[in-house]
């Protein structure tokens, strides 16, 4: 999601302007917040509720300076580049040289590629548990039932990218609201008796060590920082870092209230037997709640809700893979061209080919967040601003702040995740 001044009277705003709270932060604050808001959170309470609620306690106290300190630092990162408009890729090329803007390339290309396996498993395990327990049907063979899901899925971005574009961005709020709203209606049915239950300290801190990978997983709006680094830069010029950390601060806020309130409201309303047997079926908590309730506006509408935010994270993704791996194929071959129609076919059999075996084997959702979504993103978002204030002059600045200490502990912990996955 982009957002771009139309005027130049709002690039040069007076100071007395620029210190009020108006429609263009608003504007940025709602669309980080749309960002990070999509499939992640539909697992995160799977995870964050196993060992009942009070590690969920102590992610909610956490979670918020986490997002908002890490965003910061990479919001900083491209403010500090002498360069207009540079993207990431630019600014670290700009700051470590172009051996480490291909690196940043590639790391960008993993960090979502997996994340987009992951939206193909779910739809694939969404479609499948609503026609099994919803329908009560019969499920069709899996391979074909996936093969289904992701050729449809990758059709409709090859026949209308604009419209998906638009249709995303206009459904995001929507979004947010339905899942606030069925926050709410889980209230009736919350087991106040789970505050009573106090797990031993090895179930407590292995519930947080699997925990904060899905955490960075489901607060992360990376994806928008650079081009919100940039629009900070345009409007507010010397200030703009001041107001950029003003609107990822609220964003942050409003991510933490209205994510922490979907997540306690499913964990209480769940039993930590309930949660395990989700992430054994392998089904969003929606889907889980479906299938757990004889409750109409739970049966339909879970799965309904659960499908909109897989979709809207899928196309997204999806556009942002291709991009990266087709920057990555540029870089390495000399004198190609940023656009080839044969090269973007060949790139699109590459996802549906691999999306269409990933969903078919079924692989855990929640392994895959833990062990490669989340952590490959710590390395981008948690310790790269980190290692420029240590290292480049531009950001020596900020050096000396507990927060560095803080966001890199937790960068290391979400990539030793990652590193005990292999072990």
């Amino acid at each position: 999601m982009e957002i771009t001044n139309t005027s130049a009277s709002s690039q040069v705003a007076t100071s007395s302007t620029r210190e009020k709270w108006h429609k263009f932060d608003i504007m940025w604050m709602l669309n980080l917040f749309g960002t990070a808001v999509g499939a992640g959170i539909l697992f995160l309470p799977i995870t964050a509720g196993m060992s009942g609620l009070w590690p969920l306690v102590v992610i909610t106290l956490i979670v918020g300076p986490m997002t908002y300190f890490a965003h910061r630092g990479l919001a900083r990162l491209v403010l500090a580049s002498s360069l207009k408009d540079g993207d990431i890729t630019n600014v670290t090329e700009e700051f470590f040289g172009k051996s480490a803007g291909m690196i940043i390339t590639a790391l960008y290309f993993f960090a979502i590629y997996p994340i987009l396996l992951i939206y193909g498993v779910s739809i694939t395990n969404t479609v499948d548990s609503f026609i099994v327990n919803q329908l009560h049907m019969s499920a069709p063979p899996r391979v074909i039932l996936a093969g289904i899901c992701v050729f449809s899925y990758i059709a409709i971005i090859i026949c209308g990218e604009k419209l998906v574009l638009l249709f995303n961005e206009k459904l995001v709020y929507p979004l947010c609201c339905i899942l606030f709203a069925m926050s709410l209606y889980l209230i009736p049915k919350w087991d106040l008796s789970q505050f009573s239950y106090v797990p031993d300290f090895g179930s407590f801190a292995s519930t947080l060590w699997i925990t904060i990978p899905v955490l960075v997983f489901a607060f992360n709006h990376s994806p928008a920082i650079s081009t919100f680094a940039v629009s900070q830069k345009e409007r507010y010029g010397e200030k703009a870092e001041k107001y950029a950390s003003r609107t990822l601060k609220y964003t942050s806020g409003i991510l933490v209230l209205f994510v922490m309130l979907f997540v306690f409201s499913c964990v209480l309303s769940l039993s930590p037997q309930d949660l395990s047997m989700a992430r054994a079926q392998n089904i969003s908590i929606l889907s889980y709640l479906a299938n757990k309730f004889d409750a109409p506006v739970i049966a339909y509408f879970g799965p309904f809700v659960a499908f909109l935010a897989i979709s809207t994270s899928f196309f997204g993704h999806y556009m942002g893979a291709r991009e990266g791996l087709n920057g990555i194929i540029v870089k390495l071959t000399p004198g190609a061209k940023m656009v080839s129609k044969r090269r973007n076919r060949a790139i699109t059999i590459f996802f549906l080919v691999t999306l269409w075996f990933v969903a078919t084997v079924n692989p855990s959702i929640l392994s895959l967040i833990e062990s490669l979504g989340g952590p490959i993103i710590a390395i981008i978002l948690f310790l790269m601003p980190m290692y420029a204030i240590a290292k480049v002059p531009a950001m020596k600045k900020y050096q000396g702040k507990f927060s560095n200490v803080f966001i890199t502990v937790m960068g290391i912990v979400t990539i030793a995740s990652l590193l005990l996955s292999f072990i």
